[in-house]
Order: structure tokens, then C-alpha cells, then sequence
């Protein structure tokens, strides 16, 4: 039964006081967030320039743009929950060095598969920085219409990241297209030398009754105090009696989600990753990959449907490792909360519809129409840049609009948008009017699932699983991606008006499957 102190992820709290140092957890954590999407979408401008320094054929090229979201995808989930166990700021701050050294080592690449293996250890880098930054938003912002406004900035600094990022690859390219991931990786170095510095660790907890990690005050713990104590809203009581839905200190659970590990059991345990998940994972991820990038040679050949198989199983096999281990990398009793439903697969088809594509927009212009680098990086901007101003208004219809109902509406405006990219890259003249409000209107719903998927993924889960919840959510929006992005490229190869097809398709269909079992509202 909910008490007077609880209330629904859709409904903001009754306002706690952030922090005195919550303003620079908020401005580094962005910046951080910024700058891995920023390496994230670089290579959609380098893309030509790259494939032909390296080599690479046509039909190999999805590894370029995918080793990133392999990386992301594999050990977001292993990154919340060492988060969880360890500390949000250690594990934000190494992730945050860790990606500015690989991204200037890969500008040193010669070969595809060097190329490709930084980017995958950037993308596991990123993953530390996702998981713990939106950890580090729930403990510096613990609730109310300061969490909105946080997660709605961090939601804009994902826009920003995926706007500047073509912008900076298409710029530097004009001399070297190395240069891009070497600005990248100072910038990210500057900014974790600057977290190490202002990023606070969390204080003890007055009362807090026993040595855990928030009583050490070296911010090595998993955020809430060791009791599994929260004053400021619902969560788990030291008493053992849940004042929302979570699971206690005492293992019993008033909500979905089965009981969560004691702190002190975590670290206990040795705070060990889960690496026979993250290996089935990321097994089956690639396994998947390797089958879409392949399909464009022909779908119905052998080699396709045995690792489409493999990839069934092997994700099958990840389920039952997850099921048996008493402190998994994601709790698959969360599944049963509609509002984390809702989150993973909003993530999971804002990877599959919109960023598959828009990945892959730049280079079929550039290809199919011959667009200056420039100039695909200025359209690729005005999508971007209006996914960023949305994404920051988005706060407006907090209480107003339940956060699957606009997760629902976000995909409903991607698909009208796309729908205008209907002929676009084959047309005897690039159609600008029409390209244009097809990229504004997909804007604009881009802006409202960014919006949207942070504050979800927080609200969704327990206060002392807000790490899991962040890296649950980014797992699903990447594991589209990484899958998006092959498919759309597999799909274009023959006609790019079915990679549009498919993009407002899957899109429609997201945003069936979000509201599907939500409350109304």
C-alpha cells in the first residue's frame, strides 16, 4: 500500500533541496554525456573519408559506426551495477578518463579492426559514464521539479551530443578526419580532470548505523546511506516497512521488483561484475550484428539464420544467468513494473526507429546526392538541434502528460517526420523544403523521447537501483542502435525509401508497445 509519501513516476514529488553542489554534478555530468555522444555520432560524417583510409568494403562498414553501441550495449548493465556497488562517482570519473585515452588512441588507427576495437572500448568507456551519471543526478536531485528539470537538461546534453558531434567530424575533416577524435579526447580528458575536482562524494548520513559505503564519505558506496535509509521520499525504511514501492532493508518488497541485495552484501561479494551475463550479452549482440550486416548480401542465405539463432540462444542463456545469480546485473523481477516496461522498450525502438536511421541519414545524402560533408552535418544539426530545444521545454509537460504517454507521442511525430524522406536521396535534385520539415517534425519527437527516457528510467526503479535503472535503459536504446543502424544500412543498400519505411514503421510500433499495459492518463 502506497503512503502519503509516495507517488507515481509520472506525478512529481513534493520538492526536496538539492544539494549546494548539485548545480556541478549537473553541469559535469552534461558535459561528460555531451562528450560521449559527441564520439558517439562523430563517425556518421567520417564514414566515407574512414572506409576509404582503411579499405574497409561496403559490406563491412556497419562495424565502423557499430563498435561504439556493441561496446555501450555489452557493459552498460555490468557499469550500473559496479555503479550500485562502488560508487556512481568513481565509476563516472574512470569512465570519463578511460574515453578520452581510447578516443585519441583511435585516431591512430590504420586497419578496420583497430578502428573498430577502440571504438568498442570507447563505447564500454561511455557505458561507465551513462550508468553513473544518471546515479549521480538521482542522489544530487532526490526529488521533485529540480529531478525534472536535471533530467530534462541531462535529456538536452544527449541532443547537443548527437547534434555536435557530425558538426566537429565534418569541420575538422576538412583537413583530417583523425583530428575530430583527437579533440574529442582532450576535451573529454579536461573534463574529467574537472569531475575529479568538483564531483563531491557523498557525505555519512547522520544515524546512518553501520560502516557503509556513504558512511566513509569517499563516495564509494551506492549512494543511499548503508541502511538503506531515504528521508526525502519513497524507498526502502531501515525497518524493514517500504514507504513506496521498493524493496526493504529486510528483503521484503512492497513493490514488483524482487528484494535487492544489501550494500554490505554487495561489497561482501567483492562487488564481482557479472561476467558470464555481460559475455552472453554481448555474444548475442554481435551474433545479431554480424547476421544484419551480412543480410544485405541476402537474408535467406544459411550463415544469416544460424547466427540469427545463435543470437536467440545465446540471449536465452543470458535470461537463466540472470535468473540464477542473487545479485544480477539487471533484476528481471522489474520487468513487472509497467513503468519499466515502458522505459526499456521506449529505449529499446528509439535505438530500433530514430537513431538507426539518423546514423545513417548523413552518409546516404552525401552518397546518394552528392550533399557537401557540411552540409549533411548542417540537416544532420537541425534535427539534432531541434531534438535539443524540446528535449529542454519537454519539463513543461511533467504532470500534464504521463512519461509513456510522451514517449508514445515523440514516436508518433519520428514517423510523420520521416515519412517527408520518401524519395529524397534518389531525387534528380535534393527536394530542401521537404527534407527540411521532415527533419524538424522528427526533431521534435526525438526531443520528446530524449526528454522522457532519463526521468523513466529513474523513477521506474528503487532509489538504491537508480544506477541499474539508468544502465537498464541505455542497454535497451543501444542494443536498437547497434541493430538499427545495421539494419537500416542493409535495408538502404537496395533503396533507401525502405530504410524509411522501416524507420516510421518500427517507430509506430514503438509507440504502440510504450503506452500497452501503461495507465491511462
Amino acid at each position: 500500500m502506497r503512503t502519503a509519501h509516495s507517488h507515481s513516476p509520472d506525478t512529481p514529488a513534493p520538492d526536496t533541496p538539492a544539494p549546494r553542489h548539485a548545480t556541478a554534478t549537473l553541469a559535469v555530468t552534461a558535459a561528460a554525456t555531451t562528450l560521449a555522444l559527441m564520439n558517439y555520432t562523430a563517425p556518421m560524417l567520417t564514414l566515407p573519408a574512414t572506409a576509404e583510409a582503411f579499405g574497409t568494403p561496403s559490406s563491412a562498414q556497419a562495424w565502423l559506426l557499430n563498435g561504439t553501441p556493441l561496446g555501450l550495449a555489452a557493459l552498460l548493465l555490468v557499469a550500473g551495477a559496479l555503479a550500485d556497488a562502488h560508487g556512481r562517482r568513481r565509476v563516472f570519473l574512470l569512465g570519463t578518463l578511460a574515453l578520452g585515452v581510447t578516443t585519441a588512441l583511435g585516431a591512430f588507427a590504420d586497419t578496420t579492426a583497430l578502428f573498430t576495437a577502440a571504438r568498442i572500448a570507447q563505447g564500454v568507456a561511455s557505458a561507465a559514464i551513462l550508468a553513473g551519471s544518471l546515479g549521480l543526478l538521482a542522489d544530487a536531485y532526490p526529488s521533485g521539479r529540480d529531478r525534472i528539470r536535471a533530467t530534462g537538461v541531462w535529456g538536452a546534453s544527449v541532443s547537443a551530443g548527437i547534434a555536435l558531434g557530425p558538426l566537429l567530424a565534418a569541420v575538422l575533416s576538412l583537413a583530417d578526419w583523425r583530428l575530430a577524435y583527437l579533440a574529442l579526447g582532450a576535451a573529454t580528458l579536461a573534463t574529467a580532470a574537472a569531475g575529479a575536482r568538483t564531483l563531491t562524494p557523498p557525505r555519512p548520513e547522520r544515524g546512518s548505523g553501520g560502516p557503509g559505503p556513504s558512511a566513509t564519505g569517499r563516495g564509494d558506496g551506492p549512494g543511499p546511506a548503508a541502511t538503506g535509509r531515504r528521508t526525502d521520499g519513497p524507498g526502502p525504511s531501515a525497518t524493514g516497512r517500504a514507504d513506496g514501492p521498493g524493496p526493504s532493508a529486510t528483503g521484503r518488497t512492497t513493490g514488483d521488483a524482487r528484494p535487492a541485495p544489501s550494500p554490505a552484501g554487495r561489497a561482501g561479494g567483492g562487488g564481482r561484475p557479472d561476467l558470464a551475463g555481460a559475455t552472453t550479452l554481448a555474444l548475442a549482440l554481435g551474433a545479431l550484428l554480424t547476421a544484419l550486416t551480412l543480410g544485405r548480401d541476402g537474408w535467406l542465405r544459411p550463415v544469416v539464420g544460424v547466427l540469427l539463432l545463435a543470437s536467440a540462444v545465446l540471449l536465452a542463456l543470458f535470461v537463466a544467468v540472470e535468473r540464477r545469480r542473487k545479485d544480477p546485473m539487471i533484476d528481471l523481477g522489474l520487468l513487472r513494473r509497467p513503468a519499466f516496461r515502458a522505459s526499456t522498450v521506449g529505449a529499446l525502438f528509439t535505438g530500433l526507429a530514430v537513431i538507426g536511421l539518423f546514423s545513417v541519414l548523413p552518409s546516404l545524402l552525401m552518397r546518394g546526392q552528392g550533399v557537401a560533408p557540411l552540409a549533411a552535418a548542417g540537416l544532420f544539426v537541425l534535427w539534432s538541434g531541434t531534438s535539443f530545444v524540446v528535449a529542454l521545454q519537454a519539463r513543461r509537460l511533467a504532470g500534464r502528460i504521463s512519461a509513456p504517454y510522451q514517449l508514445a507521442l515523440g514516436f508518433v511525430l519520428s514517423a510523420v517526420g520521416v515519412l517527408p524522406l520518401l524519395g529524397t536521396v534518389d531525387a534528380p535534385a535534393v527536394p530542401w523544403p521537404r527534407l527540411m520539415a521532415g527533419l524538424v517534425v522528427a526533431g521534435a519527437g526525438s526531443g520528446l523521447l530524449n526528454a522522457a527516457l532519463p526521468r523513466l528510467a529513474v523513477d521506474s526503479v528503487p532509489p538504491e537501483r537508480a544506477a541499474m535503472g539508468s544502465g537498464a535503459n541505455n542497454t535497451a536504446r543501444y542494443i536498437g542502435s547497434a541493430a538499427g543502424v545495421a539494419l537500416m544500412l542493409a535495408l538502404s543498400a537496395t533503396d533507401p525509401d525502405t530504410a524509411f519505411a522501416a524507420s516510421a514503421a518500427l517507430a509506430l510500433a514503438g509507440a504502440a508497445l510504450t503506452v500497452a499495459g501503461s495507465p491511462r492518463r
